[in-house]
């Protein structure tokens, strides 16, 4: 059997797959498993095992010809499903010019409603919440037995699917990574990773309050790194390195073994939904994350060493990228992730 995975972006989205593709590789089957992601994430796709074929279409470079042609090379390889697991117009098209049966989210958690036309959508348990058990049931719909209703038809399962936290386990090559870079930065530790970015401006931590963070991690004798993952963020973090001294800055951008080391060496990662919060998790790096426009209980890493810091405003969770607003951040107070820390390290 050949399954293709279609989840393009982004960065956290791909993590929370993970479990999804874990349970594609546990099937007796063993089908053959191959993934589609956008051009602009492909760096994430290195945590993926070997034994996942990953395709790469350009779809924001404006390169229709790179597109098309990864089209037809995904016809040419004659799928037995295809799995839709980001719930959008693009994704759904591409999935169905694949060439094979699409299953997909359930028609209700679809962000772009049209894109139900175009693939069986998978009937999820009112308890299917987070986005990790939601892509679970979507990754189990093509073994359904022969004498269950079709997907589309069905309705909603008896019990909820489990949650199973993603994980990434450690490499050499991840930790000779981890090794050379720390031994680059010449940084002592302990260390905590302080993420300063987040994809929409809603999630964005005030200054101030990471200075206070940065400060506080110094006073309990760990060394706060400002991680940053593009020129905007470097910028960020320079500024807030100004602020607090014995902060450091990574000099430029980690490639992904690299990354993957340094985090799963932290002490801690701390930072909004972010896709390095959401790696740091998998790795099994305890991570304290601030909540204000997502929602936890949806997208959060819930491991045992997990923490999360939430800003409960009246109007969210809201999923809004902009807000005219803006208060959920504000809302977030560095006495509360500090304290999150010291339960972390007890």
């Amino acid at each position: 059997m050949r399954i293709l995975i279609v989840k393009l972006s982004a960065f956290g989205d791909i993590i929370h797959a993970l479990p999804a593709l874990d349970d594609l590789r546990r099937q007796p089957e063993q089908p053959e498993i191959h993934w589609l992601v956008d051009a602009r994430y492909a760096f994430v796709t290195e945590v993926l095992p070997p034994d996942v074929q990953v395709h790469v279409a350009p779809l924001k470079a404006g390169d229709w010809r790179g597109v098309l042609r990864a089209i037809r090379e995904l016809r040419a390889l004659r799928f037995d499903a295809v799995l839709d697991l980001q719930g959008l117009i693009k994704s759904a098209v591409l999935a169905r010019l694949a060439g094979a049966p699409v299953f997909g989210l359930d028609a209700r958690q679809m962000r772009e409603q049209p894109a139900r036309w175009l693939e069986r959508c998978t009937s999820f348990h009112p308890d299917d919440r987070h986005i990790v058990q939601q892509l679970r049931r979507v990754a189990a719909a093509p073994f359904a037995s022969d004498s269950e209703p079709p997907v589309e038809k069905a309705g909603p399962p008896d019990a909820p699917i489990p949650y199973r936290p993603p994980c990434i386990p450690l490499t050499d090559a991840i930790r000779t990574a981890a090794d050379e870079t720390l031994r680059g930065w010449a940084l002592d530790e302990p260390y905590i990773w302080l993420h300063l970015g987040g994809g929409w401006a809603t999630k964005q931590l005030p200054e101030d309050t990471w200075r206070a963070v940065a400060e506080g991690a110094t006073e309990r004798g760990l060394t706060p790194v400002l991680g940053w993952g593009n020129p905007r963020e470097r910028k960020r973090a320079r500024q807030l390195g100004q602020l607090a001294p014995n902060a450091f800055v990574p000099p430029r951008r980690l490639p992904m073994p690299s990354l993957c080391g340094v985090l799963a060496r932290a002490r801690a990662v701390i930072g909004a939904d972010t896709g390095v919060v959401h790696l740091a998790a998998a790795l099994g790096t305890p991570t304290i994350s601030f909540w204000g426009p997502s929602a936890s209980w949806r997208s959060g890493p819930q491991g045992p060493a997990d923490r999360h810091v939430e800003s409960n405003p009246p109007c969210g969770p809201c999923f809004r990228r902009t807000c005219d607003q803006f208060v959920c951040m504000d809302m977030i107070r560095a006495g509360d992730i500090l304290a999150a820390l010291d339960e972390i390290r007890s």
